[in-house]
């Protein structure tokens, strides 16, 4: 292999792949990035750990094509570290050495067996859609957090995603809350469910985020694709059902509250200095007075009470929440004021943007 290309071109295809490869006790190689030099002129870069893969074509003037297998965390590392001044880097493989050359650095790092590195899987058979990479993003962002991390249980271990009345619906559970993030759909698809393994969804994130184009999406029930103008993700889906979360959403409301994102965040952030070590927040609704109370006591440090000036309708509230459970979900609203629903004591709550039903947020009380 002997190539010519970019070097911002190639650092950015490394880096988005780089992260992806992994170590693995008994199979080396895929700690690997792939690079695969083709005669028309393009450079493929991947990297697989078996639970995801990921190829990205860059272009490249191709002397000699070859493939080799190089290490990701020194390539990425050697790479990045190289002066930037707007020249094409060179790339040749001499032996098991992968030659690197630029205007004012030589490095030479050890490759191993290409052959050794798995295929990349294609989606066959699928079924297949468009959506704006940066509201399928949006989507993942606004509920991941709320997967559970444990693999236990592999549905609640995963964002779920489902076609809902011309909307994309993003949903995750982890029993103590759940999100869900709808996306208005710019023209009709036909799809089932989709649950996508949560360990995955920080790396889609990465490699889509800043796209700001279509992406074509195609899956089956065991894996689902990402592909965007040469850049092509495969990932595990989970073959399960998720939980009918819609029944848990209540249905009566006791008391709701519309206060300001700003005053809420910053009440939140004081108080959780002042939170024990079960993370226990405590609410209370004063209607006539219209302030809505938020205390932390610790044993070891002191106590906190906040006072918010808010619009209260309803009765009078009092009950405990987990602190980071509560400010989790601040990350996805983006109005200004947010409602709080409360149904009761040992019932759970529901917070949503005002004037904004595309995002939902239930989180359970505790009990303690």
């Amino acid at each position: 292999m002997n190539i010519e290309c970019g070097q911002d071109k190639i650092l950015e295809g490394i880096h988005k792949a780089q992260k992806i490869a992994g170590k693995h006790p008994t199979l080396p190689v895929l700690s690997c990035l792939l690079l695969e030099a083709k005669k028309n002129n393009s450079l493929v870069i991947k990297a697989t750990n078996l639970d995801l893969g990921v190829e990205i074509i860059i272009p490249a003037k191709v002397i000699q094509e070859g493939i080799v297998a190089v290490p990701a965390s020194v390539l990425y590392s050697f790479l990045s570290s190289l002066i930037t001044d707007g020249k094409d880097i060179k790339l040749e493989v001499e032996g098991n050495n992968l030659l690197i050359k630029s205007q004012y650095s030589n490095g030479t790092i050890k490759t191993m067996l290409a052959e050794e590195f798995p295929n990349i899987p294609r989606v066959n058979n699928g079924k297949e859609f468009e959506i704006s990479s940066i509201d399928f993003i949006k989507g993942l962002k606004s509920v991941w957090y709320s997967a559970s991390i444990s693999g236990v249980t592999p549905e609640l271990s995963s964002v779920y995603i489902y076609k809902d009345d011309g909307y994309i619906c993003f949903a995750a559970t982890d029993k103590f809350r759940l999100a869900e993030k709808k996306i208005k759909l710019k023209k009709s698809v036909d799809f089932g469910q989709i649950l996508i393994p949560f360990k995955n969804i920080s790396e889609i994130i990465r490699v889509f985020e800043g796209i700001n184009a279509d992406i074509t999406i195609n899956f089956n029930k065991n894996q689902i694709s990402i592909i965007h103008n040469g850049l092509y993700l495969v990932s595990r889906v989970i073959d399960g059902v998720f939980p009918d979360y819609r029944q848990i959403i209540p249905k009566e409301i006791k008391a709701n509250v519309v206060i300001l994102k700003q005053d809420f965040s910053d009440a939140m952030k004081t108080s959780h200095i002042f939170s024990d070590k079960f993370n226990q927040i405590h609410f209370k609704l004063i209607p006539n007075k219209s302030i809505f109370e938020i205390q932390t006591k610790n044993a070891d440090i002191g106590e906190n009470l906040q006072k918010i000036e808010a619009t209260i309708s309803g009765d009078p509230v009092e009950i405990n929440f987990n602190h980071r459970y509560i400010v989790d979900c601040l990350q996805s609203i983006e109005t200004d004021s947010i409602s709080l629903d409360f149904s009761g004591p040992n019932r759970p709550l529901v917070i949503r943007p005002v004037a904004d039903n595309s995002f939902l947020y239930l989180v359970m009380p505790m009990n303690r």
